[in-house]
C-alpha cells in the first residue's frame, strides 16, 4: 500500500480544518524525509498530489458518518498529546499504540500510519480546536472509544500519571464526553473495591433493580455495534468496553447475592 493510496482512500472530514492543518504540515513532514533518503514516498510528484488534498475548507454543519480512516487520524493526533503529556515519550506506549494498528489495520496500513504519526508527534498540537472539531464531526460512540484507546495509551507503562489523566479528561470536556461517561471508562484502567459501580455509572447505594436497568442501559452504550460504521478493525476495542462492563454487573451480582 502507498502512502498517497492511503492519504487518499482513507481521510473524508478529518482533511479539513485544524485536523486538515495538522495531517498537512505531517505529509510535508513525510515528505521530506522520504525525498531526503532518496527514496520518493509517493512514487509521483507530492508537492501536486500530495499537497493539493490538503486544500481545507470548513466542516459542514451536519456530521457525516465517521469513517475508519477519520478515527484513525484523531487517535494519531490525540495519542501524540498523551504520549507527550507526562513530558517524555515512553517506548512502552509506543509499542503499545504500534502494537493496537497493528492488531486492527495491518502491517501495511499500520506503517503507512505511522510514517504520519511521526510527523505529527513534531508538532504542539492544540487540543481544544481538534477537539472541538472530532465533537462536531464525529459520533458519540466512536468518541467514547477514542477515551478508551487513550486511557489504553497511558496504562500501557504501568501507570496514568496525573499529567496523563488530567489531559484526557480535558480532551473529554472538549469532546463533549459527560462526567459518567469518562468515570466510567476510567475505571475500566483502575482498580478499586467500587469500580463496578463506576463502570456502570450508578452510586454503591444502588438497589438489585438500579444496577439491573444500568446495566442494560451501559451495555446498549457500549455495545460493538455502535461502532459498526468504523469497520471490523474497531471491534475488538468495542468489545472490550462491552466485555469490562459485564464483568462489572457480574461481580455485583455475586456480591450482592442476585
Amino acid at each position: 500500500m502507498s502512502f498517497s493510496k492511503w492519504i487518499g482512500g482513507a481521510l473524508g472530514w478529518s482533511f479539513g480544518g485544524p485536523i486538515g492543518a495538522i495531517i498537512g504540515l505531517a505529509i510535508g513532514s513525510v515528505i521530506d524525509s522520504m525525498s531526503n533518503s532518496g527514496n520518493p514516498l509517493l512514487g509521483e510528484r507530492p508537492s501536486t498530489q500530495g499537497r493539493r488534498r490538503t486544500t481545507y475548507r470548513t466542516p459542514p454543519r451536519q456530521r457525516p458518518q465517521t469513517q475508519s480512516g477519520d478515527f484513525e487520524v484523531s487517535l494519531l493526533v490525540l495519542a501524540s498529546v498523551i504520549i507527550k503529556a507526562d513530558g517524555k515519550q515512553d517506548q512502552r506506549e509506543l509499542d503499545y499504540v504500534r502494537k493496537q494498528f497493528l492488531n486492527m489495520y495491518g502491517k501495511d496500513r499500520a506503517n503507512q500510519a505511522f510514517k504520519l504519526f511521526k510527523g505529527i508527534s513534531k508538532q504542539n498540537v492544540s487540543v481544544r480546536p481538534v477537539c472541538l472539531q472530532i465533537k462536531q464531526m464525529m459520533d458519540h460512540a466512536s468518541r467514547l472509544q477514542l477515551i478508551h484507546f487513550l486511557f489504553g495509551i497511558a496504562k500501557a507503562d504501568g501507570t496514568v500519571t496525573k499529567d496523563e489523566e488530567r489531559q484526557i479528561y480535558t480532551m473529554a470536556g472538549y469532546l463533549g464526553i459527560s462526567s459518567k461517561d469518562y468515570g466510567s471508562i476510567k475505571a475500566m484502567f483502575y482498580n478499586s473495591k467500587d469500580n463496578a459501580y463506576k463502570i456502570l455509572e450508578i452510586n454503591k447505594d444502588a438497589t438489585v433493580d438500579d444496577i439491573k436497568k444500568a446495566y442494560r442501559k451501559m451495555a446498549k452504550k457500549y455495545h460493538p455495534d455502535r461502532v459498526i460504521h468504523l469497520g471490523k478493525e474497531h471491534q475488538d476495542g468495542a468489545e472490550e468496553k462491552f466485555r469490562q462492563v459485564q464483568e462489572a454487573y457480574e461481580q455485583l451480582q455475586k456480591e450482592l447475592r442476585f
